[in-house]
């Protein structure tokens, strides 16, 4: 064959393999994807996106993701340095929560994540508002906003005050999906130092003893008691539910020296302690 024949059919050949890449272009990742969101919060510069599992917040243990979106081109922020701050506003004071640092998402570029507990709302929602100061190339920025937080359909959080006179906040965060059998369970514990301060109680003990009300009150075998790791800084145990229904976890709270601070043991006069988490499955 002719080179001039040749090369016309090498060029074509090159231009098909061009074209088959252009086309086979992996589609960008969703960063989100699974998510649904709560709001936006914003201010001149940014958007602050909120979103969880649900789309909603609710009354106790609430893990949150965010991203910040440059409101001047659409794009999203990689590096910010970001906290927030949760606020309650009652008639005559306002408090905060406990709430966890705001930490990179490590495999999203554009994904920050944290976690707050909300221990109480308003009958309509109402109430609540998050203030979040971040920097982004040394330049400081504050966004805040009212939200909304709807009460938890069971006790999944309890604020109480222990007979050492210091008020406890204790969050029920495991199981999300609870099944028929051992459960991994995981609480959170938390000192109301004062209205804005609420540090992780460490090395605390949480006695555990599940009953269904329904079912004349009996329990289950091969529970464990809750114990502190301070891996996560979470308090763990086996929950064992042998049965779909309504559960109620009670509790009975030790400091460190074995004291007891809050609750008591079920009995036939006593149905239910004075410190208690439910779950419905």
């Amino acid at each position: 064959m002719k080179l001039k024949y040749i090369l016309p059919v090498l060029f074509m050949a090159l231009l098909t393999i061009a074209c088959s890449t252009d086309n086979d272009d992996t589609p960008p990742i969703n960063d989100i994807e699974g998510l649904v969101k709560i709001q936006d919060i914003t201010n001149n510069n940014h958007s602050i996106e909120l979103y969880n599992e649900t789309g909603v917040f609710t009354t106790g243990y609430n893990k949150v993701t965010l991203r910040i979106k440059n409101n001047s081109d659409n794009t999203y922020i990689e590096n910010a340095d970001i906290s927030w701050v949760p606020m309650m506003q009652m008639p005559s004071m306002q408090h905060s929560c406990p709430s966890s640092v705001i930490e990179k998402v490590t495999d999203k570029t554009t994904l920050y994540s944290g976690s707050v507990i909300f221990q109480m709302t308003n009958a309509d929602n109402s109430g609540w508002s998050i203030t979040f100061n971040y920097s982004i190339n040394s330049i400081e920025y504050t966004a805040a906003s009212t939200i909304s937080v709807s009460q938890a359909e069971k006790q999944n959080v309890s604020s109480f005050m222990a007979s050492d006179g210091k008020r406890y906040v204790a969050a029920l965060i495991e199981p999300k999906a609870p099944t028929i059998g051992i459960n991994d369970l995981m609480v959170g514990l938390y000192q109301m130092e004062n209205m804005m301060s609420f540090p992780i109680v460490e090395n605390y003990k949480i006695l555990l003893d599940p009953r269904m009300p329904g079912m004349e009150n009996h329990t289950s075998p091969n529970n464990t008691n809750l114990s502190f790791d301070a891996s996560d800084n979470m308090y763990h145990a086996d929950l064992s539910l042998t049965m779909t229904g309504y559960w109620v976890l009670n509790l009975k709270l030790l400091n460190s020296s074995d004291e007891l601070l809050k609750g008591e043991d079920v009995t036939e006069q006593n149905q239910k302690s004075s410190l208690y988490l439910e779950l419905e499955f």
